[in-house]
């Protein structure tokens, strides 16, 4: 299990933070090592050796494609979901439709690219009739996540898929010729979730092996036939020629049997994460009523391992600090926010004021969390809480000045 700072003194180590970073499968990490010695050859090198280091990665390539259902022709590889996410924007002939709580990597690339951003609901949700609303003739993708992972809402993908199909039709009919595209990063869903492409109904999705206990700068683009995509990187022709550079062999080795593994795991392992979450929310609001938690209340619409809590008038990052001296590791939004102190732009697009966007927490569960995870890591955020609330004068049981 990952371990937290070292200047810790605590005799437990918990890891909530599983959104942003998976440990590797060790199946994953013992199907790559081979590759990172004795089978270190160039797959675009054309002797004996070389021509084996591409099967295997063809073989690693097929396998992402059988487990999304797809065809190996239409997968790109990428340095990571990031990076397919800047691709997949590429291929927008036209403006771009996102919503306000797409990770950085979406809304800055469609911000460069020219863009209209929509509203969710206050639980994340976005509503197809208000993509709809957006689908003028000058827009060429729509892209939407599949799950938000900072506050777990599950989007309605397919129905969007119905909308943008509406658009096409009616574009067909009205003799424009500007394609439509539909684009999803599945990136947090790809553990718990089906990313089935036929079921999704999308034109291009992002993975990455980061979050399914893979290796991390390792990821992938699914693209339908038809979609034509743009070249980030360029140089030796590598990816079919949309992404040039040597292949990441080894990583996607590991990718593919880190994925394996997380669809062999996903039924039940995604039920095993939704009743920890579930009890550890439950002892939480006992304890704090006042606790705000975000995101959707149904289970379908939200990720099975992950509760985003605020405790209104507190500071997360005291909260952070207090829980990593007891051992206990949680992140307090995206890692991508988090890392430069800012309120996170998720919770702000749900209506969330300053004073309880400030002190939320995101608690995300993963295949190493046991019972006893949980129970541990319950007392220490009351602790810390209850400490932080005598610090600044707030009545722990209601959130009120005492």
């Amino acid at each position: 299990m990952p371990q937290s700072a070292p200047h810790t003194s605590a005799t437990r180590e918990v890891f909530l933070d599983f959104a942003a970073a998976t440990p590797m499968a060790p199946e994953a990490v013992d199907a790559m090592l081979p590759y990172l010695s004795e089978r270190f050859e160039n797959p675009s090198a054309p002797y004996a050796r070389a021509r084996e280091a591409r099967a295997a990665l063809e073989d690693a390539r097929a396998t992402l494609a059988h487990l999304m259902g797809a065809k190996p022709g239409n997968v790109v590889l990428t340095a990571g979901a990031t990076e397919a996410n800047n691709l997949a924007i590429a291929a927008a002939d036209g403006l771009v439709v996102t919503d306000a709580i797409e990770h950085e990597s979406i809304l800055a690339c469609a911000e460069a690219h020219g863009c209209v951003t929509i509203g969710v609901g206050p639980d994340g949700r976005v509503d197809p009739r208000v993509v709809a609303d957006a689908l003028t003739p000058e827009v060429g993708l729509v892209s939407v996540e599949l799950a938000n992972g900072e506050i777990g809402t599950v989007q309605p993908i397919r129905k969007i898929a119905d909308v943008v199909a509406l658009e096409r039709q009616r574009r067909l009919e009205a003799g424009e010729t500007r394609p439509l595209y539909l684009h999803t990063d599945a990136s947090q869903a790809a553990a718990t979730l089906s990313v089935n492409v036929s079921a999704l109904r999308a034109d291009l999705v992002t993975l990455s092996a980061a979050k399914v206990y893979g290796p991390k700068q390792m990821g992938l683009l699914w693209a339908a036939d038809g979609v034509r995509l743009r070249p980030l990187v360029r140089g030796g022709g590598q990816e079919s020629g949309v992404r040039s550079g040597t292949e990441n062999l080894a990583g996607a080795i590991a990718f593919a049997r880190a994925f394996q593994l997380a669809c062999d795991l996903r039924t039940t392992e995604a039920r095993r994460l939704a009743s920890l979450r579930d009890r550890l929310q439950r002892s939480l609001t006992d304890a704090f009523p006042w606790m705000v938690v975000s995101g959707p209340r149904s289970a379908s619409q939200r990720l099975s391992g992950l509760l985003s809590v605020s405790f209104p008038g507190l500071e997360a990052r005291r909260l952070v600090v207090l829980l990593e001296r007891s051992g206990v590791s949680v992140g307090t939004g995206s890692a991508c926010a988090a890392s430069r102190m800012q309120v996170s732009h998720v919770l702000s697009a749900l209506g969330l004021d300053a004073r309880t966007a400030a002190g939320s927490l995101r608690i995300t569960l993963g295949r190493p969390t046991t019972d006893d995870d949980v129970a541990y890591a319950a007392q220490a955020i009351a602790s810390a809480v209850r400490e932080e609330c005598a610090r600044v004068g707030l009545d722990a049981r209601t959130g009120e000045r005492a």
